[in-house]
C-alpha cells in the first residue's frame, strides 16, 4: 500500500506546477508512511510481549529461594555434614566391625546413638540419611528428621541407586537410578529431606579415565541435579576419583580437574542453578598404591589448584568427601586447604567413615557406652570443624583415628 501511495503522488508532483502544492503532497507522503510504521511497530510490541529466548530462562523454580538459602546453610563456615547414608548391605559390615547383627532395630538405635548427640549442631548442619533412615523413628517415637531439624541439622537423602559396570569400558562404572527419581524425590521432599546426594564414581587405570566414563558420569549427575531442583531439594553433585591405584599426586589432580570441569558443563547444559548446589568431590592425593613421597602441604596446594580451575564461584560450598582416609588423615587434609587462605567457596567436609569410626568402637552395640560413643563423635566433629576454619591442632589424635578405612573399589 505504501508503495503504490509513493508511486500515485510522486506522478502528481511531477504535474504541479505550485511546489508548495508538491511539498504539501510530499509531507502528507511522509506522514502516512509514518503512520503506517507507527501502527505496525505497535502491533509487533504486542504479539512480542514475551521476549524471544531459549523456553529455560522463562522457567520460574517455586523452591529457587528455598534451595538457595539451604545450599548456603550447608556451607556456613565452621560446620559440615555427617554421611549417615549407608546403604542396608553396607552398615551391616559396619555392624559386624562390633559383632552386631544387621537388623532393623539395631540400625535405628545406631542411628539414634547419631542424630540425638548433645550439641551436634555446634559442628553438623547437614545430614544424608539411607531411605530407611528418613522414616525411621526414635525409642520414644520422635521421627528422626524432627530430631535433626531441632538440633538445627538440615536432612538430606541419598537417591542413587548404585554403581554398574560401564560396558565397553572395563573397570569403570556409571551410576543408575534415573527413572524414578522425579516421584522419588517428590516424595523425599514431602518426608522432610531438603538436599540429595547422587554418587558417581571414577577410576585412574594406567594413569587414565576414560572420556566415556566422564562424559557418562559427568551427564548422570546433571541430570540427577536437574531433576532434584525442579522437585526442591539441593542436588549434592559427587564426582569421586577412587583412591586406587599408583597414581601419583600430579595425575591425579589432571583429573580431578578434567572430571569436575566435565561435571559443571553438563550442569550449565541441563541449566542447573549452581547457586542451589553444592560439590562432594575427592581431595586430590597420590594413589593409595603409589611409592613416592606423600605430602599434606602438597596435597592440598594441588586440591585448591584444580577446584579453582574448574568449580564456579557461584557454588557456595565445596563438601569433601574422606574416601577411606584414616579419620586424623581426613581432617589435616583439610586443615591445610583451609590454610591456603581465602577461597571462592566454604572448603568443608562430608564425612561418613571418617566421623564414625571412633563412634562405633566406643558404642559397640550396648546402649551403656551410648555416652561414650557420642563424646567419640563430638570430637571427630569438632576436629572437623576446627579444620574448615583452618585451627585444627591435631588435638584429636589417637592411634585408632590415624589407622586407615581404606576399601578397594570402595561401594556402598
Amino acid at each position: 500500500n505504501i508503495e503504490i501511495f509513493f508511486s500515485y503522488n510522486f506522478s502528481l508532483f511531477l504535474c504541479f506546477p505550485c511546489m508548495s502544492k508538491a511539498l504539501n503532497v510530499v509531507n502528507s507522503l511522509i506522514n502516512s508512511i509514518d503512520s503506517t510504521l507507527t501502527t505496525t511497530t505497535t502491533t509487533m510490541s504486542a504479539e512480542e510481549a514475551k521476549e524471544a529466548g531459549p523456553p529455560s530462562i522463562f522457567v520460574k523454580n517455586q523452591y529457587l529461594d528455598e534451595m538457595v538459602a539451604t545450599a548456603k546453610a550447608i556451607g556456613t563456615r565452621g560446620k559440615g555434614i555427617l554421611a549417615a547414608d549407608e546403604s542396608t548391605g553396607t552398615i551391616g559390615k559396619r555392624l559386624a566391625q562390633i559383632d552386631v547383627k544387621n537388623e532393623e532395630p539395631n540400625r535405628r538405635r545406631y542411628r539414634e546413638l547419631l542424630f540425638t548427640t548433645p550439641d551436634i549442631g555446634k559442628y553438623i548442619c547437614g545430614a544424608i540419611l539411607f531411605e530407611e533412615t528418613l522414616y525411621q523413628k526414635s525409642g520414644d517415637g520422635t521421627p528422626f528428621v524432627d530430631i535433626l531439624n531441632k538440633a538445627g541439622v538440615i536432612p538430606g537423602i541419598k537417591v542413587d541407586k548404585g554403581t554398574r559396570d560401564l560396558q565397553g569400558s572395563p573397570g569403570e562404572k556409571y551410576t543408575q537410578g534415573i527413572t524414578d527419581l522425579d516421584v522419588r524425590c517428590a516424595k523425599y521432599y514431602e518426608a522432610g529431606a531438603r538436599f540429595a546426594k547422587w554418587r558417581a564414581v571414577l577410576v585412574i587405570q594406567n594413569g587414565y579415565i576414560s572420556e566415556t566414563a566422564i562424559k557418562e558420569n559427568a551427564w548422570g549427575l546433571a541430570r540427577y541435579a536437574a531433576i532434584c531442583q525442579s522437585k526442591g531439594l539441593v542436588p549434592i553433585v559427587e564426582p569421586e576419583i577412587l583412591m586406587d591405584g599408583t597414581h601419583s599426586l600430579q595425575v591425579n589432580q589432571y583429573w580431578t580437574e578434567k572430571v569436575v570441569t566435565a561435571c559443571y558443563k553438563a550442569l550449565s547444559d541441563n541449566n542447573v542453578i549452581l547457586e542451589a548446589t553444592l560439590l562432594k568431590p575427592n581431595m586430590c592425593l597420590p594413589g593409595k598404591q603409589y611409592k613416592g613421597k606423600r605430602d599434606i602441604k602438597d596435597n592440598a596446594k594441588a586440591t585448591v589448584t584444580a577446584l579453582k580451575r574448574s568449580v564456579p564461584s557461584a557454588v557456595p560450598g565445596i563438601m569433601f568427601l574422606s574416601g577411606g582416609q584414616s579419620e586424623e588423615e581426613a581432617t589435616l587434609n583439610l586443615n591445610a586447604i583451609n590454610s591456603l587462605g581465602d577461597l571462592p567457596w566454604s572448603a568443608s567436609f562430608s564425612y561418613g567413615r571418617a566421623l564414625q569410626q571412633s563412634t562405633l568402637k566406643a558404642w559397640k552395640g550396648d546402649d551403656a557406652n551410648l555416652k561414650a560413643a557420642q563424646e567419640a563423635l563430638t570430637v571427630r566433629a569438632k576436629a572437623n570443624s576446627q579444620a574448615q576454619l583452618g585451627k585444627y591442632d591435631g588435638s584429636a589424635a589417637t592411634e585408632d583415628s590415624k589407622k586407615t578405612l581404606y576399601e578397594k573399589g570402595y561401594t556402598y
